[in-house]
């Protein structure tokens, strides 16, 4: 409801339903891991093409797809896990933590390779992008919660894989988190009564711990990061 208010007390805008299906196709198949092009350059040219009206529709379609594919990708790796061995798991997209905690070494990341074609280090880092930069009309132009819950889904997926899901921390890993964490303060910043913290952020908050960053291509440590450190100014001012 507090969502209806503020689109009928705002400016209305109109969307162009075809405009957005066809800059999603584009973002989907015209970019991507395989592509000959540095992550970053893609990530720059994704931003630029989803920066209007239309182009933010489709940021938030892009995280909310891949958090609703990670999700059903879990839940088959589950059953399949239930069938082979009889051990059954609970897989709660409110906090993935303890799924990957009791069974990461047997689960597959679900972020790599997804069936949509939208890579966690490219299309998803610049629709995240994207969202941080227009929260303000995130909140006027669709229903922010779920845009918001697919942020920390997609940022509790990244994290867990980091600590349980044997996914080497490496520089395109820390952008992801680094802008899902933008784009969540964001929302958050720019609603009037933000919904409570996921379980799984406010566990992490409470840490002070700083992560080995790697080379993409190679075993270098170039950096680290403090994910409690970074979203407790986020997320708690």
């Amino acid at each position: 409801m507090g969502w209806l208010q503020r689109v009928l007390g705002g400016r209305q805008v109109e969307h162009d339903p075809g405009r957005q299906e066809a800059l999603l196709q584009e973002v989907r198949h015209r970019f991507g891991i395989r592509v000959q092009l540095r992550a970053r350059d893609q990530i720059e040219a994704i931003t630029q093409l989803l920066d209007n009206e239309d182009g933010l529709v489709v940021a938030t379609w892009v995280v909310r797809e891949v958090a609703d594919q990670a999700h059903t990708d879990l839940l088959s790796q589950a059953a399949d896990l239930h069938r082979r061995t009889g051990y059954r798991l609970m897989v709660d997209r409110r906090n993935y933590r303890p799924l990957w905690r009791e069974a990461g070494s047997e689960l597959r990341w679900p972020l790599f390779d997804p069936p949509g074609g939208l890579h966690p280090y490219v299309q998803v880092v610049a629709a995240a992008t994207v969202i941080g930069n227009r929260a303000s009309r995130v909140v006027k132009a669709t229903d922010p919660e779920p845009v918001l819950s697919s942020v920390f889904e997609l940022f509790d997926l990244t994290s867990a894989g980091w600590e349980y899901g044997r996914v080497r921390p490496d520089t395109d890993g820390a952008e992801l988190a680094m802008r899902l964490i933008a784009a969540a303060r964001e929302i958050n910043a720019a609603l009037p009564d933000p919904p409570p913290l996921p379980q799984s952020v406010r566990e992490l908050m409470r840490r002070n711990n700083t992560v080995h960053v790697y080379d993409p291509a190679g075993d270098r440590v170039v950096g680290g990061i403090n994910l409690g450190a970074e979203l407790r100014p986020a997320l708690l001012s």
